[in-house]
């Protein structure tokens, strides 16, 4: 492909709808994300997506309870599984399109400057990853220390357990998509560790980009992961996770399931906590309509 990331995606659009595909983000939005990318200024720090690992040194103890000694959370492996809702409401483009128009979306992302304070102290943006055609898309609420090293949503000790968690579905990593509300580490103030929770403002401010990767993947269920992603989500204030885990809510006509962080299992290392979060997982399969085993019944049931 040749010219600006934008026109591509506008392209990409414009041939879609020509074969038919009705469109739900509109032609529109894309000429004003051309408009804004072309008038925006060369970002000041925006490192090249890179594949260095996670360093292994122990990190600062996470003012919301990330700590990076926690212990593991086995959630049962893929190989432990013996598996096999809704279609969307509109057509998808075909994998091979979604991709190319994802990776269209890709460079405006990572050259946004919409945050000054955020550019100034990221590593780089983390945009997402996984499939394209993604039944299921988990969204967190932010990029972390480990996530703005590595350039990809949950790769820390929590990703850990969201990996473990994805698998226990009979899932790979692979077949689902991952992203974040915002795209960027919210910045911490000089010599105080761990992450912080990302403010409504700079949310709003990043949204329309998930927006847009959701509309391209077209998911037919999100997980929203913690209380912060579906205030970010739904737009509201003091979501209470603990209330809302486990009861559908929709997000612009996608059924999303509520539920607790992973981070929040490295934590509480109980069954029954454990347990809460599976029977989430379980309401995603059966609204997707895949086989679930005796076995993955019981995950996590107290003996």
């Amino acid at each position: 492909m040749s010219g600006q990331p934008t026109d591509i995606v506008l392209s990409a659009l414009q041939q879609m709808q020509a074969n038919g595909v009705r469109l739900r983000a509109s032609l529109h939005t894309c000429e004003r994300l051309r408009a804004t990318s072309s008038a925006a200024a060369t970002p000041t720090r925006t490192a090249a997506r890179t594949t260095q690992p996670v360093p292994t040194s122990a990190a600062p103890a996470d003012p919301r309870g990330r700590s990076a000694s926690a212990p593991k959370i086995e959630f049962p492996t893929l190989s432990e599984t013996k598996t096999g809702a809704p279609a969307a409401p509109v057509p998808a483009p075909s994998s091979s399109g979604k991709a190319a128009v994802l990776e269209a979306l890709r460079g405006p992302v990572l050259a946004c400057t919409k945050c000054p304070h955020l550019v100034q102290s990221r590593t780089q943006v983390v945009f997402g990853v996984g499939n394209p055609d993604a039944e299921v898309m988990f969204v967190g609420e932010a990029p972390g220390a480990d996530e703005d090293l590595v350039g990809e949503p949950f790769v820390g000790k929590a990703g850990q357990t969201l990996t473990k968690m994805i698998e226990a579905m009979n899932f790979r990593r692979a077949d689902v998509y991952i992203a974040n509300i915002l795209k960027c580490r919210p910045n911490m103030p000089p010599g105080e560790p761990g992450n912080r929770k990302p403010t409504p403002a700079e949310m709003n401010v990043c949204k329309p980009y998930l927006i847009q990767q959701i509309e391209i993947i077209q998911p037919k269920v999100i997980v929203a992961l913690g209380g912060t992603a579906v205030e970010g989500l739904l737009g509201i204030d003091n979501a209470g996770i603990t209330r809302m885990r486990g009861t559908w809510k929709e997000f612009r006509g996608i059924p999303m399931m509520p539920t607790f962080h992973p981070a929040y299992l490295l934590h509480n290392q109980s069954n029954t906590e454990k347990r809460k979060v599976w029977e989430d997982m379980l309401a995603v399969l059966e609204r997707l309509g895949h086989e679930i085993t005796a076995k993955q019944r019981g995950y996590f049931l107290t003996k």
